[in-house]
């Protein structure tokens, strides 16, 4: 059987479509395995949200994604669909997304009867940070990071818009920026009260009120790197030690297929036998 050079070349070209779609879906059944061993080890409910840069159609283009509705509707089905007396068992890895959505999962996670633990093995800024803060538990590793939940209007920071109106005397200040410090100062308000309400019932309120107006009101910049060390001294509850099993799971949610900055090859103990 003959191969003309247009046949090979659509051989070819199938190949390149079908790829990312086969590969898709064997680490799609790799992390349902990775899942459900979890929730056997843990007798819980594991439930994931990892936002990465992925192939996400047939032409291989990258598309960022971040916390909104249907996340948010995907995960309060789950928990909803959790019995009452099941530990729920969340994966953080997020850059944040909409407020209204984050709030939303966090007052999911923060009604569920049962304990809720966050894992956060490499960040959970911003809307992610929130959604932890309703967990009884966030554990993260030792380089892991939370972040800032104060809100970001048209990309800048409220707190930030508000010390600019406030610098100069109000009759120097256009209807614009004054509109939209309006608007900032709103959305300040608005993250703090919904941080305190998603904190009190296992913190005092008071506690909760510094937590989130430290968090909420532009102390730091938007992707100001909480520690785990500076998250304690906040007086969050952090567990310090991701699992092992946690971390592999993370492998199986991969990057884009491009040539990595980063190279290293497996360690090879000094006098080891080449089996």
């Amino acid at each position: 059987m003959e191969f003309s050079l247009s046949s090979l070349l659509f051989i070819v070209f199938i190949v390149m479509i079908l790829q990312p779609v086969l590969a898709g879906r064997v680490f799609a059944v790799r992390r349902a395995q990775a899942i459900r061993s979890i929730e056997r080890k843990r007798k819980s409910r594991v439930i994931t949200m990892i936002h990465r840069q992925e192939k996400r159609n047939l032409f291989g283009v990258n598309v960022s994604r971040m916390i909104d509705l249907e996340d948010a509707q995907s995960i309060i089905s789950a928990i909803k669909a959790t019995p009452d007396d099941t530990p729920i068992d969340l994966v953080l890895h997020t850059p944040g997304g909409l407020v209204i959505a984050a709030m939303q999962i966090a007052r999911a996670v923060e009604a569920h009867p049962a304990k809720v633990t966050v894992y956060v093995p490499i960040y959970a800024m911003s809307g992610g940070t929130l959604i932890a803060l309703a967990a009884d538990e966030i554990v993260m590793g030792e380089f892991s990071m939370l972040g800032p939940i104060d809100p970001q209007i048209m990309g800048i920071s409220a707190a930030s818009i508000i010390a600019a109106r406030d610098a100069k005397p109000v009759e120097h200040v256009s209807d614009v920026a004054m509109v939209l410090a309006d608007v900032s100062d709103k959305a300040i308000r608005q993250v703090t009260r919904g941080a305190v309400e998603i904190m009190t019932p296992r913190i005092k309120r008071d506690k909760a009120e510094a937590l989130a107006h430290k968090l909420a009101s532009g102390t730091w910049t938007h992707d100001y790197a909480l520690t785990p060390a500076e998250a304690q001294d906040l007086g969050l509850e952090i567990t310090v030690g991701m699992p092992p099993d946690i971390l592999d799971l993370m492998k199986l949610y991969p990057a884009p297929v491009k040539q990595s900055a980063v190279e290293f090859l497996p360690f090879d103990p000094p006098g080891r036998k080449m089996s």
